[in-house]
């Protein structure tokens, strides 16, 4: 354990290091060039702005984390869904696949006027627009994933008499999983942004509009607040898929031997 957690201070020094490093910069140059704050406010400026607007964040970041978890929930619930009947059906998969490719040309921002128009400023829009910006990627990994299984493996075990649910449960599942997951953490870092996206278009809370009435007030410490906000949410997001992926795959993240090995 006190390997693993000292591997992990080390992974994360070089970027913390750049971070700090950037931070500092930021700070001096819009300290010795006397930057205006509504231009680019310095880092301590924004932090003093942060602290001092909590009880006013709180309820846009409520309203947020809360699009964002129905809108990935859907997501993933359809897209775990669609992938594994696509690949269970061929004629499925060749009906629905090209036209999943082709929604990714529509820009998501262009639909979001037309769910305001057709379900109102309520929480629906903005749920839809999380997960037409997470279905994508849980979808195309999941059935790549489950089509990617080992063909001289299946074989072996249809000769063991291993029927269709086993061959899908103790083989295609396990080995497809590690690209299962590599769709759900592309799709839960793209969550919080759906969001906000689905807040720009209309909405009365969340932090798109915070940004929004930042932006029109000048007040571009609030700005970088809210962004900053954002990138928090979906740090935690993802850590929390990494931590399932973890608990999930004990093959590939158990043993201290592993990590003695690597």
């Amino acid at each position: 354990m006190k390997r693993r957690a000292s591997r992990a201070l080390m992974e994360a020094f070089p970027a913390a290091t750049l971070i700090i490093v950037m931070l500092a910069l930021w700070e001096l140059l819009a300290r010795t060039l006397n930057i205006d704050a509504w231009l680019l406010p310095a880092p301590s400026d924004v932090w003093r702005a942060g602290v001092g607007s909590v009880a006013m964040l709180w309820p846009h970041i409520a309203r947020t984390l809360g699009e964002t978890l129905l809108g990935f929930t859907a997501a993933l619930i359809t897209g775990l869904g669609l992938g594994i009947a696509s690949d269970f059906s061929g004629l499925l998969r060749r009906a629905v696949y090209p036209l999943l490719v082709a929604s990714q040309t529509v820009p998501t921002i262009a639909i979001a006027p037309l769910l305001v128009i057709w379900f109102g400023y309520g929480l629906l829009p903005k749920v839809i627009v999380v997960s037409l910006v997470c279905f994508f990627p849980i979808v195309v990994n999941t059935a790549d994933g489950l089509r990617s299984t080992s063909p001289d493996l299946m074989a072996l075990l249809r000769t063991m008499g291993a029927s269709r649910r086993d061959l899908f449960l103790k083989v295609r599942l396990p080995s497809a999983m590690p690209m299962i997951f590599t769709g759900i953490k592309i799709g839960i870092t793209y969550a919080v942004v759906g969001a906000i996206m689905g807040e720009w278009v209309g909405a009365s809370k969340g932090l798109g509009i915070f940004m929004l009435r930042a932006t029109n007030s000048f007040r571009t410490d609030w700005v970088f607040v809210s962004i900053f906000v954002s990138a928090v949410l979906s740090l935690g997001l993802f850590g929390l898929v990494n931590l399932t992926e973890h608990l999930l795959q004990p093959w590939r993240f158990g043993p201290q031997e592993h990590w003695e090995e690597l």
